[in-house]
């Protein structure tokens, strides 16, 4: 039996890796070959695949995709410019924090593809402006050069006759002289404007990466940011189901959201060096001329006049503000951990706790779909049938449609599929075979683990999807722990973080290949760039879990509820 789960997890993740069949597809494999090789009955098998985490998963899409058709990100994306400003360096910070707040609760795909546009819109003003300005100023020049040319050549030929053979060759010399001398002012201007394409196309590289990059980082800050997390979540409950909830929406954060910060000051830096220089006075414009102010000025108006396109806020919006408001606060006073939360002081009975961070997000989802996005007005459209008037109500906030375009319901079956493969491995007893194979790692130390299958996981999701990586790995990864009595989170959670950190190849993640289809991008600068930054990130990221996690998750200790085989 753990042979044939083998099997099944090996076919799998060859189908995974190679996205022959579509990703959702192969998720559907257990159902089919699990009550086939007798490891589990279809019903246990179809269970795992509508859990607790995705339904958290579904009411936190519902949630960003109310967000979006109203435009609400967008508003925060032009406010956040315009309080940065639009210096090189301040504008590059200024859209890795709107889009890596944004991909914390939005999709990182959505974000990217909202940030691009404004992106490109700020780059041509800045681009346009820049050639206006070195127009006018070498428009100047020349009138001055040709100024000094007539001059030249009006003196000798008022000069007396005796003279004249002289004054022809001065002549000549003159107009010679001068003639170079324009010659020489071309090629400077053709110089220059070269040097302002190259600084130019730097800057864009630097600001499309940027924006695809943070998006991947920024999704690891909270627990539905990107679904990986939700992957983690889903295994820990699922195998071991006594953990006490040490997973939820509160914890995740506390951990996750310094990482965030560290990773995103790290690769700011590291883009400036590589496509702004190191002239840190330039890039954050503190002796900058009155032109380049200008200039600043009118990519600031460009995005000033964008802001203003969308006009004050409209009911619809400030109640989607007020719900994401609600649901974020309903997370984290759900469990925060030092306190009692709401949750265990109204709901909780006889020490099991009946609410999850997934009922509070359904919660907030189905009022998205019951408030109106307009208070109806007194201009009722009385139409009178008999004498009574019918009144129209506003649609909700949400409606079905608009959830069934931008729903990615494949996501629910991926991560069905992981569960019923962890389930499935358990059963079958492979999962204990694997752990038993891995004891002689006791002897290893382990941050050297931990580091390890870091670089081992970011390596891999560079060429597979996220969530296949995760759920490959989370299972075995767990055994392994177990094996060698090692708490499962202090290898788990790194790897879930380093799962996220694709960011080497156009194909690795959506908004990776979004940016790359602007076409501004070669391959190679997408991969010098996150070579780099993968090993900056594995390194954050043991940083995290060997300082503030193993704190707030005790991970120096053999957790009770890891151990299932009571062999520690």
């Amino acid at each position: 039996q753990e042979a044939q789960c083998g099997y099944v997890i090996i076919v799998m993740a060859l189908f995974w890796c190679t996205e022959a069949l579509p990703l959702a597809v192969t998720a559907l494999f257990p159902v089919l070959l699990f009550p086939l090789m007798n490891i589990m009955d279809s019903t246990t098998v179809c269970r795992e695949y509508l859990k607790d985490t995705n339904m958290l998963f579904i009411g936190g899409l519902l949630m960003a995709i109310a967000i979006e058709n109203w435009h609400l990100h967008k508003r925060v994306a032009l406010r956040v410019l315009l309080i940065t400003g639009v210096r090189p360096a301040l504008l590059l910070m200024g859209f890795m924090i709107v889009t890596a707040f944004l991909s914390m609760w939005i999709s990182n795909t959505a974000t990217t593809a909202m940030m691009v546009p404004i992106a490109q819109a700020v780059l041509e003003q800045l681009h346009k402006s820049e050639v206006e300005s070195s127009t006018a100023g070498q428009a100047s020049e020349k009138i001055n050069k040709a100024f000094e040319l007539q001059e030249e050549s009006t003196k000798p030929d008022s000069s007396k006759k005796p003279e004249e053979k002289a004054s022809v060759t001065i002549l000549f010399l003159s107009w010679d002289l001068g003639n170079s001398h324009v010659l020489t002012v071309e090629e400077d201007r053709k110089r220059n404007e070269n040097l302002q394409e190259e600084k130019h196309k730097k800057l864009c590289k630097g600001m499309s990466l940027c924006i695809c990059y943070s998006a991947s980082i920024g999704g690891i800050a909270t627990l539905t940011g990107t679904t990986p997390n939700l992957v983690l979540q889903g295994q820990i409950d699922e195998l071991f189901p006594n953990n006490g909830n040490i997973i939820n929406f509160a914890s995740w954060f506390s951990f996750a959201f310094p990482t965030m910060i560290v990773l995103l000051v790290l690769t700011w830096i590291w883009l400036q060096i590589l496509y702004l220089g190191f002239n840190f006075q330039n890039n954050f414009g503190c002796a900058a001329s009155a032109s380049a102010k200008a200039k600043e000025q009118r990519a600031y108006d460009t995005i000033k006049e964008e802001s203003e396109k969308l006009g004050s806020m409209k009911f619809a919006e400030i109640a989607v503000l007020i719900l994401f408001i609600l649901l974020i606060l309903l997370w984290f006073t759900r469990d925060p951990g030092f306190i009692p939360g709401w949750a265990a002081a109204l709901f909780d009975k006889n020490d099991t706790s009946y609410v999850t961070d997934a009922t509070v997000a359904i919660f907030i989802s189905i009022l998205l779909f019951i408030i109106p996005s307009d208070i109806a007005n007194n201009d009722r459209d009385e139409q009178q049938t008999g004498d009574k008037s019918k009144i129209r109500a506003p649609p909700a906030l949400l409606d079905w449609k608009i959830v069934h375009q931008k729903m990615p319901w494949n996501i629910v079956f991926l991560l069905g599929g992981g569960f019923a493969l962890a389930k499935g491995s358990e059963e079958s007893g492979l999962s204990s075979w694997i752990g038993s194979k891995l004891t002689p790692l006791q002897q290893i130390p382990h941050p050297a683990i931990a580091l390890l299958l870091c670089l081992l996981i970011a390596t891999f999701t560079e060429c597979t999807s996220n969530v296949a990586t995760t759920t490959l790995f989370l299972p075995i990864l767990a055994s392994m722990a177990e094996a060698i009595c090692l708490n499962p989170l202090y290898v788990m959670l790194p790897c879930t973080l380093s799962a996220s950190l694709a960011f080497m190849l156009p194909v690795a993640t959506p908004p990776n290949a979004i940016v790359f289809s602007y076409g501004q991008l070669k391959v190679i600068d997408m991969a010098k760039t996150g070579f780099v930054l993968n090993i900056l990130g594995v390194l954050t990221i043991t940083l995290a879990i060997n300082t503030w996690a193993s704190s707030l998750f005790q991970l120096e200790t053999f957790p009770s509820w890891a151990n299932r085989t009571g062999v520690c």
